[in-house]
């Protein structure tokens, strides 16, 4: 079991996938509150109250919200004001998220109250916590978030069972929000000042996918790079190509990472081929991998460094702010707004999509046998005509690219007035970061369509190469693994289970562990 101890600046997408992976043993990975942030939250939550006995107009305290703005809420009405926001709020639409990622954008709201700028008290963030620790899950609709005023409708929808309002999963079931709380022995709450608008105001949805989704891409490189390199001495490529000469001449940092790896993977290799004049360069699928693969590495390095902001900033509005003898003051701002996660997610929807991208380029190179030059046997298989081998394998890597094609458009750069155009602008930063799961998503399929196709061409390189022809170092691991879950396939059979043994290696971190122990060395 492990406990982690939230302060407010110490979440990482690392954590976030934890915390996200642990739904189904929520006691697996449990989290506290630092003392440090309990004394924050309590000067906060404190000078919240002091503003509504003073009857100071502070903008979602004693007034409207939205377009209603302007209008003052009298004081014996706040504490309404608050549940109201909760259940007007609560409009999603679609299939509900799925409960890892309810569970991470708890713990990433949890978070973001702990800087003590949110005014919101001890005892609702403890119930939230409670939640997390407990395994209680709100059912939350993916659809109906802008990305600003951040994630209303999905947050209010989790602040629901605060209230005793919703539907939540609790140990295989789901319940009314009451009964899930009343079972899992969690307090309700009864909103006070600014609670209501803290717990729907900011963008913990779009950056725990956003996290989740990242620390995938980054283990997703590495599957990138050692696909790759099978393919290329499945293809007898040259790694040539991979001199550190040429990649420090431009140097990028993920490319000259790529090309890194690419010649560590591909050490020692008896199945690739040296300087050749009758060959001497490959296709661009085999020889700019490392060009490819590295800027799909920096466009990840650029999301995961905007998501771990923000999973350590203060996202609501308004914010509360204390000077050096503690007088607070309240100030209106846009920290709710999306667009910092929205666009660095939508560049990160690219770089994946491309990883996929030129993946299907050296799977279709597999399977050509005019394009591998006889190389290998068309498809992959004996017998072609009677069998028809890889050649669907290939069919399914390219319906998963032109999908990613579609999903990898942007959707930061669309915008629709909301709020009778007081919010005029908004980045629909949720939309993109369910994009970026699915493109995610595809793309491990696309590599462990790759992977299995290569493993294939390698059976056939090594029947044809003559005695104690050998792998590279760490390719040989990648090519044992991959045979110790799925035979040669020497005459057609269903291929979906062989596909998916695969997958399963990558989406369990095996073949990544194994990847790594070659290339950390």
């Amino acid at each position: 079991m492990t406990s982690y101890e939230l302060n407010g600046t110490n979440l990482n997408a690392v954590l976030v996938s934890n915390i996200a992976d642990a739904w189904e043993n929520p006691s697996l990975f449990t989290l506290s509150i630092s003392p440090d942030a309990v004394t924050r939250v309590e000067r906060a939550s404190q000078a919240i109250a002091d503003f509504v006995r003073r009857g100071e107009i502070i903008y979602g305290v004693s007034t409207g919200f939205g377009d209603f703005k302007n209008m003052i809420i009298p004081s014996d009405q706040v504490k309404q004001l608050q549940r109201n926001i909760l259940i007007s709020h609560a409009t999603g639409v679609g299939s509900f998220l799925p409960y890892s990622i309810v569970r991470a954008m708890m713990a990433v709201r949890v978070q973001t109250f702990l800087n003590g700028n949110s005014g919101i008290r001890l005892e609702v963030i403890d119930s939230l916590l409670q939640m997390i620790n407990k395994g209680v899950y709100p059912l939350i609709p993916s659809q109906g978030s802008l990305g600003a005023s951040g994630d209303l409708a999905p947050l209010a929808h989790m602040a629901l069972l605060l209230i005793g309002e919703g539907h939540a999963y609790y140990h295989g079931e789901i319940l009314p929000g009451v009964a899930a709380m009343q079972q899992a022995d969690i307090p309700l709450i009864d909103p006070e000042a600014k609670e209501g608008l803290a717990l729907t105001n900011g963008t913990s949805l779009m950056t725990a996918i956003g996290a989740i989704t990242v620390h995938k891409a980054c283990g997703l490189a590495d599957i990138a790079d050692a696909a790759a390199a099978l393919s290329i001495e499945a293809l007898r490529g040259t790694p040539l190509a991979f001199d550190e000469r040429i990649h420090r001449a431009r140097p990028h940092a993920g490319q000259i990472r790529s090309a890194a790896n690419l010649r560590r993977l591909l050490d020692g290799s008896m199945l690739t081929r040296g300087f050749d004049p009758l060959d001497v360069q490959d296709p661009y699928s085999l020889r700019c991998s490392p060009q490819v693969h590295g800027a799909a590495r920096d466009v990840i390095g650029f999301a995961k460094n905007a998501i771990e902001i923000e999973l350590n900033s203060s996202t609501d509005n308004p914010l509360l702010f204390f000077d050096e003898n503690g007088k607070a003051v309240c100030l209106s701002g846009g920290n709710f707004h999306g667009e910092p996660v929205a666009i660095p997610i939508d560049n990160l929807k690219v770089g994946l999509a491309e990883l996929a991208s030129i993946s299907e380029r050296r799977l279709a190179r597999l399977v050509d046998q005019k394009e591998n030059k006889n190389l290998l046997p068309a498809f992959l298989i004996r017998e072609g005509g009677i069998n028809s081998g890889f050649m669907m394998v290939q069919y399914t890597s390219a319906a998963l690219v032109s999908e990613n094609k579609v999903l990898a458009h942007p959707a930061s750069v669309d915008s629709i007035p909301s709020s009778a155009n007081t919010e005029d602008h908004v980045s629909m930063g949720t939309i993109a970061a369910r994009q970026a799961a699915e493109i995610a998503r595809n793309t491990e399929n696309a590599l462990a369509l790759e992977l299995f196709a290569a493993a294939q061409g390698i059976d056939f390189r090594l029947e044809n190469a003559g005695k104690g022809k050998k792998l590279g170092a760490g390719t040989a691991m990648i090519y044992d693994l991959i045979r110790s879950r799925v035979p040669h396939i020497d005459k057609d059979v269903v291929m979906q289970p062989h596909i998916e043994e695969v997958r399963l290696l990558l989406e369990s971190g095996q073949l990544l562990a194994a990847v790594r122990s070659v290339l950390n060395n």
